[in-house]
Formats: C-alpha cells, structure tokens, sequence
C-alpha cells in the first residue's frame, strides 16, 4: 500500500462546506473507540489521542503544548498525525498536524454554528487571537458571508496584529462586546472564566474551543446554567474538560443539561427550537473528529 505524504498545501484542495458534509457522514458510523493520554511537566503538556472508527479506519495524533515558546517566537503546539487501514492496519498516511487541527477544530465549531445559530447571525466576537481565531474567521464566513468581526486578547498589541490583516475589529471590553455579539467564540488557553453569564442576552451562540484539560474554563457556571448545552462528543467531554466538570461539581448544572452530541444529529436534537434562546456548543475535539477530517482531507488528496 502506498503511503500517502500530505503537506499542509493540500489546504487549496479543501473546503468548508464539503467537511461538514464529511463530519455529519463520520457520525453515521459506529461509536468510535477513544484514548486519551495526557502527560505534563509544569504548563508543558504532551497529549496523544488515538481513535478507531469501525468502517473508516483508526488514526493517531501526538501533540506537544509549549506556553512559552510564545517568547521564544515559536509555535506553541507541534504534533504529527498517521492515519492507518481500517481492514489490514497499515500505515496510509501521514498528514501534516497543523492541517488536520486546523480544519478539525474550526468544523467541530462550524457545524455547532450551522445547527445552532440564527441564521441571521451577523456580529461574531473572537475571545483569543492566535491561530484557532484566525481559522475561525474563515470557517465562519463560509456560513455567514456578512459577518462582522471584533476581536479581544489579553494583550491589546496581539489583537491588533490579528485584525489589522483580516480587516477586524479589536474589541477592549469583553463586557461592552459580549451583549454585541450574536455568535462568541471563544478560543484561549485561560483557566479561569472570562466570558460572564451576567454579559449574555436571548438569542446568542457561543462556541467554546479553547477548554481541553478538567483545569480550564472560558465561561462562568452562570452561563452554562443558562444556556441549553451541546456538546460534539458526551464521550470526550463530560468527565474530561473544566467547562463540563466545574459546573457538574458545583452543581450549577447536572447531566441532564446536556441536551445532545454530534451523534445525535440524525434525530434532530442538536438544534436551536427559538431565537431567543442562549446556546452553548463545547468542542471537546476528539480524536475521532481528527479521523473524519483526516479521511476526507486524504480522499481530497487522492482525487486531486
């Protein structure tokens, strides 16, 4: 077998609503099997995330998290990612991490938002301006072609470097630019709430991305007790992220909150039943997200 090498290039051959199309087919398939390993040394974190998917194959992502190679002007996050036979097991591909994070990560999101936000959704609020931010730009503006941007960071001269080329606004109040917004989406590495449930009007969407270790938050229970909850896997978020297990200690919430996953699409549950409503998605990101999107970017490939 012929051992697929995909550059991140291969990004010219992809296209947003073509993976939705791919996701919402992955979540046709059998359950997949998930493992999870994560190992830290101090703010470092190496994570390894398997998955296998009965009918499409099995994939392994390795990925390390540096903080501080912000200061060393250096990416944060390097990985690798192999893509094996679902028959035989062997080796097809190997494709390049960022490409696969990328588009796995802004379409988990992106089909939150194409089940969940109104329609009319026009003002969009970024919280976090690095590379996930930056991806978000463009996956929502494959749904919401007039969309306007505002963008907050911690630091005002981050937020400035990201608008400035994408012809974005810098917002400098989360609490002013959350009541603005009609989709928030969060993307940070914050271990502490920054988004208040007290800030939120009817109607809203928030996508949060940033969350991936039971140490982090982006939203306070306030806002999570308010809304009505999605998750895109129940399997890789409810015991495993801050966002879901804080609230569920605390007893903000309780499982029954969670309203429905991506494998729950087919029944019409994971939708928005009124425009006024407040509804949340948490992008747990799987594993089994990173094997869809790596299928359909390898078919892409082969088909170039």
């Amino acid at each position: 077998m012929t051992i697929e090498i995909i550059p991140f290039g291969a990004e010219a051959l992809l296209d947003w609503p073509d993976l939705l199309e791919a996701l919402e087919a992955g979540h046709r398939l059998p359950q997949p099997d998930i493992k999870d390993l994560f190992v830290r040394r101090g703010a470092d974190t190496l994570l390894d995330r398997a998955a296998w998917i009965d009918g499409l194959g099995a994939l392994v992502k390795a990925a390390t998290v540096v903080p501080g190679n912000a200061s060393r002007g250096l990416p944060t996050i390097y990985g690798a990612v192999t893509l094996f036979d679902d028959t035989t097991g062997e080796l097809t591909a190997l494709v390049d991490f960022h490409l696969v994070t990328k588009w796995k990560t802004a379409g988990d999101s992106l089909l939150s938002a194409s089940k969940l936000a109104r329609r009319h959704s026009r003002n969009i609020l970024l919280v976090g301006a690095g590379a996930v931010a930056r991806s978000m730009v463009e996956a929502y503006r494959s749904l919401f072609p007039d969309a306007r941007f505002k963008v907050w960071s911690r630091s005002i001269a981050t937020a400035d470097m990201m608008a400035g080329p994408l012809g974005l606004d810098v917002s400098t109040s989360l609490a002013d630019d959350v009541p603005w917004a009609d989709i928030i989406c969060t993307c940070t590495m914050a271990t502490e709430p920054l988004v208040k449930g007290d800030w939120l009007r009817p109607g809203q969407h928030l996508d949060l991305i940033g969350a991936y270790r039971a140490d982090m938050r982006e939203v306070d229970d306030a806002a999570i007790a308010k809304a009505r909850l999605f998750v895109d896997s129940r399997a890789t978020t409810l015991h495993h992220i801050g966002e879901i297990i804080e609230p569920l200690k605390s007893g903000a919430i309780d499982e029954s909150h969670i309203l429905a996953d991506f494998y729950e699409l087919e029944t019409g549950r994971y939708a928005r039943i009124s425009d006024d409503e407040i509804t949340i998605a948490k992008n747990g990101g799987g594993a089994h997200l990173d094997l869809m999107t790596a299928d359909y970017i390898l078919k892409r490939w082969r088909d170039r």
